[in-house]
């Protein structure tokens, strides 16, 4: 694997200003002073002289390395006074925190005090290896200095300028029988390259594990191997294969998708990106709507023809009836800035990062750039660590100044809002206690002693036990996946029949459930808390989605904007900091408009909203934009252009300018003619 696990002695100690009687080891449970840890800790601090009031950041490298790994084969005396008011004495040796928590995690069959215990652990290169994953054999191996371990270490494109260089005449340092052998091989290799490069892969090295690489480039890796294999007559399917991609890389994987198609194949995407539509030979619309107001087909036919139908919503985008406008002016923020110094995670080259507080700001540039980097693995995971005390550590910088202007960070993802089907829309915005409080005050419910725990599904008591409240039960079907099929008993309804029995404006708490948010505005309209929070929902364009819709079916987009909807029904306090990543993948036009109101109603309470985005129409409404580059990998990790968006376009270096230009100037794209 090329990594093996550690215990970071800073995630056991992670405040050095505390004293070991305050807790200032974090690996053992030392606040309970009747506790065996803390008496045990207590004795081994008196026997070697270690004092428990000071500061362990004051302690001797000697006196933390006995607390730290333990005493040795010398032995401590223990007094252990027991809750009964006994005590006794006993010797021992002092094993270390460290040591004890590796006997523990080794011997452990619980995932749950695994997992915990990983919490103090860290990845490190393999000392054997180096990280390299190879025996010294593989590694003593060297084509002019050059080891298989440094060609991968290269990004792709630097890969591919060494191969060049070993088969140039003039520069190859192999003999002509070298060259007559190894001639096919580097053909080989310079054409799947070639095959990354094109599908704006050329900023990978060749050494990443599958587990870093996003789904877009996951999914652009498996179509270059489909490009090299050259075949004909194949049905091609992809999901927005454009998701991580700048425009400037877009048009390489068009034109890779096209040269697919010339093959003599078939390419099916499932796309939302515009210039990828206008490129297509065929578009097919559905809709009108999302979930019970969609599965029609609206319009088909050529990019011309959908732009022309009146009731194509796509075709409206791409004709121009439709479009998201450009503020007429940027807010001018608080005044107040977060200040990032010295950013050096992987390919950030010691930057300064100054990030306006109050404001809308979008951090841009190509894949590779260190856009993720710095968001997500330095300031995400920095500011985690200051406001919830995350064990996870910040990419490389020197420090972070500003963050007295915060009182939290948020993330908005696209991860699911639950694992299982217990969880839902209504769940996740703690919409349904005030639902299951509005049935427990019911006269009905009061004549039965019904209290709000009864129209839960997740306890006993009203629940359907025959499927413990899931609706379903699950068949094991052996060797092929498993099975969902409706309870019988309930028939899909979560609870027993006690419980539906109790109605409120004629429908039973199952059925208030399977309302859609829009249905639900109207039937709950005169119950302000409920409705506020329905509203919000509805404003981020979730209003056909239902109340209790099992987490797992619903995509990533509307996770995301279950998530906004709750982070907007909030009271706000004008200092959140909200972090999103790429927010509008697997958005349509009009879903990112809507995605833009809400973002920009966080940011009209006073807060701070910063998001990775290629897309231009979110790009042109930013008040600020950080655009990163020139290049991916080791040619980026640096800020090419920072300002409003009419400040980013007039710098001649920027990618992300160049294709912003045109739409601040009111220059719309033509649409393709038949």
């Amino acid at each position: 694997l090329g990594i093996q696990k550690e215990i970071d002695p800073d995630l056991i100690v992670p405040n050095k200003e505390l004293s070991l009687r305050d807790g200032a080891i974090t690996g053992w449970p030392t606040d309970d002073k009747a506790g065996y840890y803390w008496q045990l800790l207590k004795a081994t601090a008196e026997h070697f002289v270690i004092p428990l009031n000071v500061p362990v950041g004051e302690l001797s490298s000697q006196q933390m390395r006995i607390l730290l790994y333990g005493s040795g084969e010398e032995s401590v005396t223990v007094t252990y006074h027991n809750r009964e008011g006994h005590s006794r004495n006993y010797g021992t040796r002092y094993e270390g925190v460290i040591p004890n928590l590796w006997r523990r995690y080794n011997e452990s069959t619980s995932d749950y005090v695994r997992e915990k215990l990983e919490e103090f652990m860290v990845d490190r290169p393999c000392r054997a290896c180096g990280g390299t994953r190879l025996q010294p054999v593989a590694r003593a191996v060297d084509i002019s200095g050059q080891t298989i371990v440094d060609a991968v270490r290269r990004p792709v494109v630097g890969t591919l300028e060494w191969t060049q260089c070993l088969e140039d005449d003039e520069r190859t340092p192999l003999t002509p029988r070298q060259q007559m052998i190894a001639k096919p091989i580097l053909k080989e290799i310079r054409e799947r390259l070639t095959f990354m490069i094109n599908v704006g892969l050329d900023y990978l090295t060749l050494n990443r594990t599958a587990g870093t690489l996003s789904g877009g480039e996951a999914q652009r890796i498996r179509l270059a191997t489909q490009i090299g294999s050259q075949l004909m007559g194949v049905l091609y399917v992809l999901d927005e294969p454009s998701i991580g991609l700048h425009q400037r890389d877009n048009a390489r994987l068009i034109q890779t998708l096209q040269g697919m198609r010339d093959l003599g194949n078939t390419v099916l995407v499932v796309e939302h990106d515009e210039e990828t539509m206008r490129a297509a030979d065929w578009l097919i619309d559905l809709g009108p709507g999302a979930g019970k107001h969609g599965g029609e087909l609206v319009a088909e036919g050529t990019p011309a023809q959908v732009a022309k139908n009146r009731n194509s919503l796509t075709g409206a985008y791409l004709s121009g009836r439709k479009s998201i406008a450009v503020p007429k002016k940027r807010r001018p923020g608080n005044g107040e800035w977060l200040e990032i110094i010295g950013a050096a995670e992987n390919n950030l080259k010691d930057l300064d990062i100054r990030i306006p507080l109050g404001k809308f700001v979008c951090i841009t540039g190509v894949s590779g750039s260190g856009k993720s980097s710095f968001l997500v693995e330095i300031l995400s995971k920095r500011l985690n660590q200051h406001f919830y005390g995350s064990k996870a550590q910040p990419g490389k910088h020197r420090e972070i100044r500003g963050l007295e202007h915060l009182d939290k960070v948020i993330e908005i993802d696209q991860s699911p809002i639950g694992r299982t089907p217990r969880s839902n829309p209504a769940t996740y915005t703690n919409l349904f206690n005030q639902i299951r409080d509005l049935f427990s005050n019911l006269p009905e419910s009061k004549l039965r002693g019904y209290q709000p725990g009864r129209f839960s599904f997740n306890v006993k008591g009203g629940r359907c036990e025959a499927c413990q409240g899931q609706g379903q039960n699950r068949i094991e079907m052996q060797f092929l996946p498993d099975i969902y099929v409706p309870c019988d008993i309930c028939k899909g309804a979560r609870y027993n029949r006690e419980t539906l029995q109790v109605l409120y404006k004629g429908l039973n708490i199952a059925e208030v459930l399977d309302q859609t948010v829009d249905e639900a505005l109207e039937f709950f309209a005169n119950f302000p808390p409920i409705r506020r929070k329905l509203q919000t929902m509805a404003d981020v364009g979730l209003g056909y989605i239902h109340l209790g819709q099992p987490a797992p079916t619903m995509s990533g987009g509307e996770a995301q904007r279950v998530k906004l909807s709750r982070e907007l029904s909030k009271i706000a306090t004008g200092r959140t900091l909200y972090i999103l990543d790429e927010p509008s993948v697997g958005l349509h036009a009009h879903d990112v408009s809507k995605l833009i109101i809400a973002l920009n109603k966080l940011v009209d309470k006073g807060n701070t909203v910063v998001i990775i985005e290629h897309n231009l129409d979110i790009i042109k409404v930013a008040d600020h934009i950080i655009d990163m580059g020139p290049e991916g990998g080791d040619r980026g990790g640096e800020i090419v252009a920072q300002g409003s968006p009419e400040e980013v376009v007039r710098v001649a270096g920027s990618y992300t300018g160049e294709f912003l230009r045109p739409l601040l100037n009111g220059q719309a794209q033509g649409v393709a003619t038949d």
